[in-house]
């Protein structure tokens, strides 16, 4: 695809975001937010089966933010909650052409991730045998 094509996609994205809303029945919710740009997202999610039954975001950002947040909530919907700690900073960015984002920029880009982990580490603490203590460190540690 060329970069015009992943321009297209973050400006729709952000304009209109998929999973955008709250849960008010969540099992786990999750906030954080990006000063530096003045992005702020929290992620809603319904765990049923060890599976994200349902999950949406909510907050604002700019388009890189968003746009992350959306691709992100549709790669995490309906994943077993190992597959979705296995989600990864190289999915979300490569899913909307920014594997080359300056760095000023990766912290827009990846807050819905960093949101994501510490949700499910936030989920998952209660369980000794669920190994979550890992998930902390991976987000303290995207960028």
């Amino acid at each position: 695809m060329s970069a015009g094509i992943y321009h297209e996609m973050i400006i729709d994205y952000s304009r209109n975001p998929l999973n955008f809303g709250k849960i008010e029945d969540h099992d786990v919710t999750f906030h954080d937010s990006n000063p530096l740009c003045g992005d702020s997202i929290d992620i809603d999610m319904k765990i049923k089966d060890d599976m994200i039954h349902e999950i949406k975001f909510h907050g604002k950002g700019c388009a890189i933010c968003m746009a992350c947040s959306s691709v992100l909530t549709e790669m995490a919907k309906g994943k077993s909650l190992g597959d979705a700690r296995k989600l990864g900073k190289d999915d979300v960015l490569s899913e909307l052409g920014l594997e080359h984002l300056q760095a000023v920029r990766i912290k827009c880009a990846l807050l819905s991730l960093k949101v994501l982990k510490l949700a499910l580490y936030t989920y998952l603490a209660g369980s000794p045998e669920s190994g979550a203590d890992g998930l902390k460190d991976e987000a303290a540690n995207l960028y």
